[in-house]
């Protein structure tokens, strides 16, 4: 009994005495990779036969495919802020894409929110940021200031699919060659100089945004032929949307390819098995959905026109692809229904590295690695919220509150603006029943519980005029 005590006793202080580095290798590393303007309705994982994406639909063979998993704020910036801060845009003053002059007067992602990098760098994670900021590009909101250790990118919301001008160590390069390749040969690099610690990488691809090429040939090449499916909106120029379908889809290709290669050297590496890899997009899209082109901010394309703008919060810009490959803990091909947000994404990824949050941090998203596990959830949102306050090209200020069964949107300042949709059978938001007196009980419900969800964030919206529904 004496010696089993012994050898308990030893055993016991050579666990407390693991070196720092050999306790910090089997903690999970995070992989975090986010394409710019990407719909679900792009990806084989969520049922298109044209596209072509074998590298995310095997994320989300490996691992669970999101079914409702939304943004908050269907444009660049805002839907930043609360994929990393957990944060709405009104939150940090953030509620549009931060456009060159905005830049320029020094509007950026302040130092008061907490990002989920950061609270990793703390935890002794080397932590990076490959690609896309676009939360601001004045030396104060530079993003190692921000959390993260090394940067590779550019700052603002723009650039060259070909031959791109990159912050590399510092300085401003023009480098040769195709963004997608150059941005992972450096994540890949990253990997490589870091496979023995704890990492989070942050991979910010800027495609498939406009324009969405040129691309290497092996990109473009696979749909050089295609005659692509597209929308059945009546005053579609046909020719021209099948033409931005194939380029969109050589887009997304570039942009897999590269994930490919990523995931390769996990393998190689043998960090797959401690690695948790999650793929997004920071918002929708649309090609004709609608009769529109682009996202929030998006513009009429009928009859081949580019424009006027029509600001909007449908699903196809708020509904954004969410996969997660989580080695050992989830079931291969899970699929998981429940309505998540970008907001969510902190305290996941903190939530399944089991790393806690300051307490005075303000975030407002739900941990859902719960779900991921497995494990029952005794209460879930019922309501997705989210807001948009265009006025970069054009101006509208948009509230919505959405359900599994209904969607409402409220156009603050416009007039008859205002839209409400039976999602259960008009998911395609084809019918506004907005001023549909039988729907006037439901409307005013949902309005309620709108204008609750404002104040409690401190939305600027709630202290104004609070226009009265229609009938009330």
């Amino acid at each position: 009994m004496k010696k089993h005590l012994i050898v308990m006793l030893a055993l016991s202080a050579a666990l407390f005495c693991l070196p720092v580095a050999q306790a910090q290798s089997e903690r999970f590393n995070v992989v975090y990779v986010m394409t710019d303007d990407q719909a679900p309705w792009t990806m084989g994982a969520y049922g298109n036969r044209e596209s072509i994406t074998p590298n995310m639909d095997r994320i989300a063979k490996e691992g669970a495919l999101f079914r409702n998993a939304f943004t908050v704020t269907p444009v660049c910036s805002p839907s930043r802020v609360g994929f990393l801060t957990g944060l709405y845009g009104t939150q940090v003053g953030i509620t549009d894409w931060i456009a060159p002059n905005e830049d320029a007067a020094g509007l950026g992602l302040p130092a008061t929110a907490t990002t989920w990098p950061a609270v990793l760098q703390k935890q002794g994670y080397r932590t990076a940021l490959i690609g896309k900021w676009h939360l601001g590009s004045t030396p104060a909101f530079h993003p190692t200031k921000r959390g993260f250790d090394h940067f590779y990118g550019f700052l603002g919301g723009g650039n060259t699919p070909l031959d791109p001008t990159l912050e590399v160590n510092g300085k401003e390069t023009k480098l040769k060659g195709s963004l997608p390749d150059l941005l992972t040969d450096d994540a890949m690099r990253f990997v490589e100089a870091n496979k023995a610690k704890p990492f989070a990488l942050v991979l910010h691809f800027r495609a498939p945004h406009t324009p969405y090429a040129p691309v290497p040939p092996e990109d473009s090449e696979p749909f050089k032929n295609l005659d692509p499916t597209i929308p059945t909106f009546k005053g579609l120029d046909v020719q021209q949307t099948k033409r931005f379908y194939r380029e969109y889809y050589a887009s997304v290709h570039s942009v897999d390819r590269n994930l490919g290669r990523l995931l390769a050297q996990l393998d190689q590496l043998d960090l797959t098995r401690r690695t948790i890899v999650i793929f997004a997009s920071d918002h929708g899209y649309n090609i004709g959905q609608h009769g529109i082109h682009t996202k929030g901010n998006g513009f009429w394309m009928l009859g081949g026109a580019n424009g006027p703008k029509r600001p909007n919060m449908w699903d196809t810009s708020l509904r954004i692809p969410l996969l997660v490959r989580w080695p050992g803990v989830i079931k291969a091909g899970s699929e998981i229904t429940e309505a998540v947000t970008n907001l969510d994404l902190l305290p996941s990824i903190l939530g399944m590295l089991r790393v806690a949050m300051s307490q005075s941090s303000q975030q407002n998203g739900l941990d859902f690695a719960p779900l991921l596990r497995g494990e029952k959830v005794a209460a879930w949102r019922d309501a997705v919220y989210g807001q948009y306050d265009l006025h970069n090209g054009g101006l509208a200020y948009m509230r919505m509150i959405r359900t599994s069964d209904w969607k409402l949107i409220r156009h603050h300042h416009e007039n008859q603006m205002d839209e409400l949709y039976d999602l259960k059978n008009d998911p395609d938001e084809a019918r506004n029943l907005y001023n549909n007196a039988q729907h006037a009980k439901t409307r005013n419900e949902l309005q309620n519980k709108l204008t609750s969800w404002q104040r409690s964030i401190g939305d600027p919206l709630t202290k104004e005029k609070s226009r009265l529904i229609t009938g009330q």
